[in-house]
């Protein structure tokens, strides 16, 4: 299963919400089944819609 907290604890190259869906997309890609959004992403550009956004982008590859 992939945590968000354990993406943004791994991906200290991350530093904006586009870069972090980016990596979300190469994560569903990968194989990993299932994802949980257990932190708010701290970016400044961080939309309203964030979770929206990145189960799309997680899912998008399937």
């Amino acid at each position: 299963m992939l945590w968000l907290s354990e993406v943004l604890l791994e991906g200290h190259e991350i530093e904006s919400f586009k870069e972090l869906a980016e990596v979300i997309s190469e994560k569903g890609k990968s194989g990993e089944m299932f994802f949980r959004m257990d932190v708010k992403p701290p970016f400044v550009d961080t939309p309203e819609d964030w979770e929206e956004q990145l189960e799309s982008a997680f899912t998008s590859t399937r």
